[in-house]
């Protein structure tokens, strides 16, 4: 079966004028199905995606050792792979691949998918119709992986003939500050993305269009080495070219730099006019990031026009449209509340990123701003607007929001700004730790504005680079590279095992691993067990706050009603829980005076953690080791497991205990190990410093008291305001709910008032 090309800007769906569906359109995908090329294949499966319900990706692509050309392709359900955390790993697919007679035949087909699928109506009206003449996709001849990614298409403005470059400068060696607008052997870039964009501006300045050609990767650990940038009239997959040997080739270089080591200028056809050739391809361009592993740089934007370089400010990714509607939100929100706070970064006169955070939101920070995420995955997709939001673990271990912001860009300036506005909205708090992607520009950002904050990388992104990287190498490197990050239990035993993995594989040079270790201390779970995160799942990714009814995606019109919308879902789930954990009792499961100290201090949620740790703590055996003054020290073990035990230290003058485990560190409960300890030395209550507050039922009310926490750090008169704050709202609220209760609320802040002698 041969499936038939149609015109360039015809989509032929559903071929229905007589009563009867078009075979090739309605078919199913099968292995030996025959298409005239790989687009028509690609437009064949998107319709089957369309009416089964689902939407694709292009997948990798396989190139012919001896000439290079494109030799099969794969289609992939838009939910393959788990870069992000809308996939889910669906393995459905097609692949083609290309016969002699120039055909590309379906060679391989998963049907199933791991997902719900919404297909449209079966009874569709039939439709032929006029689609819109786009650019080809740029990533044609890329391997799809998750390192390539596309960013959203240029809009507005009318730019300089020669394009916008983000670019640090392109220089002749030896000849310093001259810039070149002709590509030759030997040109230097600091970056892909630097060469890329500086071809494009030359190719529309000479009249062309180019498009992302070939890669090649390091057998040793996968990375990139080298690229082509080639003409859009390359090679014969569509009627539009003409196999045209234009290109630009670069390789990367030991420093990290890019160099350009192979250039073809001659075209094989007429080349357009500067102008129109530009605005056409450059108002539907796209422009690529290149691999995760490479080391993202601050951008200094200039302009090309006619030869002449001009600076340009930040790139700004947050439409105007955008403020109107969010400050008028803002002024309504500061007449009802209070404690509303916004800010907004100017930046030559121009409006930037944008945080606020209201009342409740800075009350919350208040409790449970030591443990933070900061949740930017708008750039893993082609987003139209850049949202972020600051979210915490409140004494339900829930989520709860802090603050929201967009971010203009994604520079060290616009994070700084970010953090900064941050300490202000929120009295200064610094967080204990944080937990954000591993870009760059963040990492530079938390380290100058919260220096003593643990930054852990975001789980989906490290899990994404090992997948990328494992996929490479075998299984028993796999399994022996999972013992080494997950069974280590001391910076020794890490060490030992890793320089071990290397050694045997021989992977001492391997840049990724190299950089990795490097940054340990953000990622490996040993190195995290000692920092309070509330908890946090080291081996789950963190949703995120507003799941699918607000995200990047949503529409200025609908932003803040939506916005709303989620918020309010979670904190009638944070009020649901506060009614439970002060109405319900949970059921005691031992005679053990700690259990009933607990039952009556913590949240249910939290106490059900207690009381796990307790129940298991029947199943183990204690031994003092170690013995010196006060101090003792105890191994505690598993009965019938050698392997699971833990070092408890002790000191039996203040009872200040500790456990190699680290879950009180890690977590702000005490592990079954310590629970052990306490039960040999008859200790019949848990000391009170090791009762966090922000565990506890009253911790939404915010009573400050004079206890060691060790989860919060900040200054007594910001709580003590944040606590007086919020009761003072939910006293207004309810003494203005009837005329009674106004003048009862009056006749009590009147008494109050003379009792604080703020009243004569």
């Amino acid at each position: 079966m041969v499936i038939k090309a149609y015109p360039v800007g015809m989509v032929r769906a559903i071929d229905n004028l007589n009563g009867e569906e078009d075979g090739d359109c309605r078919a199913e995908p099968h292995v030996g199905l025959e298409f005239d090329s790989a687009d028509d294949a690609r437009e064949f499966y998107s319709l089957y995606a369309k009416r089964m319900g689902f939407k694709i990706r292009i997948g990798q692509l396989y190139r012919s050792r001896t000439d290079g050309s494109v030799s099969s392709r794969r289609f992939v359900c838009s939910k393959e792979g788990f870069q992000l955390n809308s996939r889910s790993g669906c393995p459905a697919f097609i692949r083609v691949q290309r016969r002699d007679s120039g055909k590309w035949v379906v060679d391989h087909f998963q049907k199933d998918h791991n997902h719900d699928l919404e297909p449209t109506g079966k009874n569709s009206p039939p439709i032929m119709q006029q689609k819109t003449v786009i650019v080809k996709n740029l990533v044609a001849d890329v391997s799809h992986r998750p390192k390539v990614k596309l960013l959203k298409e240029v809009e507005g403005g009318r730019p300089c003939p020669s394009g916008i470059i983000n670019a640090k400068r392109a220089r002749r060696e030896g000849n310093e500050g001259q810039f070149k607008d002709e590509p030759y052997v030997g040109l230097k870039f600091n970056s892909a993305s630097e060469a890329y964009e500086f071809y494009h501006a030359y190719a529309a300045n000479k009249g062309f269009r180019v498009r992302i050609g070939q890669l090649f990767r390091s057998k040793l650990d996968g990375s990139i080495t080298s690229r082509r940038f080639v003409c859009s009239k390359e090679g014969f997959q569509h009627p539009s070219r003409v196999g045209c040997g234009a290109y630009m080739r670069i390789k990367r270089e030991d420093s990290g730099g890019w160099v350009v080591d192979r250039l073809k200028k001659d075209h094989n056809h007429d080349i357009g006019c500067q102008m129109e050739v530009h605005k056409k391809s450059f108002d539907a361009s796209n422009k690529f990031i290149e691999d995760v592993g490479d080391r993202l740089e601050n951008k200094d934007f200039v302009t090309i026009c006619n030869g002449n370089i001009v600076k340009r400010c930040r790139e700004n990714h947050i439409g105007s449209n955008w403020y109107s509607i969010l400050f008028e939100y803002f002024q309504s929100k500061q007449a009802d509340d209070t404690g509303f706070f916004y800010a907004v970064e100017v930046n030559n006169g121009k409006c930037m990123s944008i945080f606020w955070a209201d009342g409740r939101s800075r009350y919350s920070c208040s409790q449970f701003g030591d443990a933070i995420v900061l949740d930017t995955s708008y750039k893993n997709s082609l987003y139209l607007v850049p949202f972020a939001t600051f979210v915490g673990v409140n004494h339900h271990k829930q989520p709860v929001l802090l603050a929201c912001a967009l971010i203009a860009d994604e520079s060290k300036e616009s994070y700084t700004w970010l953090f900064k506005t941050w300490l202000r909205a929120m009295s200064g708090r610094h967080p204990l730790s944080i937990i954000a992607d591993q870009d760059k520009a963040i990492q530079q950002a938390i380290a100058e504005v919260f220096p003593g904050t643990h930054h852990r990388f975001s789980f989906w992104q490290i899990k994404a680079k090992e997948k990328e990287f494992l996929s490479l190498m075998d299984n028993a490197f796999k399994c022996e590279y999972e013992n080494c990050i997950l069974k280590s239990q001391t910076a020794d035993e890490f060490d030992t095992a890793w320089n071990a993995l290397l050694n045997r594989y021989g992977l001492k040079e391997n840049v990724w691993l190299t950089d990795m270790y490097e940054k340990r201390a953000s990622w490996v779970p040993l190195y995290l067990r000692g920092t309070f995160f509330a908890g946090m799942s080291l081996n789950e990714s963190i949703e995120p706050f507003f799941g699918t009814v607000v995200n990047a995606q949503t529409p200025v019109s609908e932003f803040v009603s939506r916005y709303e919308r989620g918020l309010e879902r979670h904190r009638e789930g944070e009020r649901n829980e506060d009614f439970n954990s002060f109405n319900l009792q949970a059921f005691l499961q031992t005679k053990e005076p700690v259990e009933e100290q607990c039952r009556r201090l913590y949240t249910l949620t939290v106490f059900k953690i207690f009381q796990k740790e307790l129940l298991q703590s029947y199943s183990y055996l204690g031994y003092k080791i170690y013995e010196e003054g006060a101090t003792s020290r105890y191994l505690v073990r598993k009965c019938g497991n050698d392997y699971d035990k833990n070092m408890v230290t002790l000191c039996a003058s203040n009872l200040n205990v500790s456990c190699s485990c680290q879950m009180f560190e890690f977590e702000g409960v005490l592990c079954r190990h310590v629970l052990r300890v306490l039960q040999i030395l008859d200790v019949r209550e848990i000391p009170s410093r090791y009762i966090l507050h922000r565990w506890t039922r009253n911790a939404e009310y915010g009573i400050v008291r004079d206890v060691e926490s060790g989860g919060i750090s900040q200054e007594p008169r910001a709580l003590m305001l944040w606590s007086l704050r919020e009761t003072a709202s939910k006293y207004i609220e309810a003494g203005s709910a009837s005329h009674e209760k106004y003048k009862l609320a009056y006749e009590i802040m009147r008494e109050g008032g003379r009792k604080l002698c703020w009243q004569r």
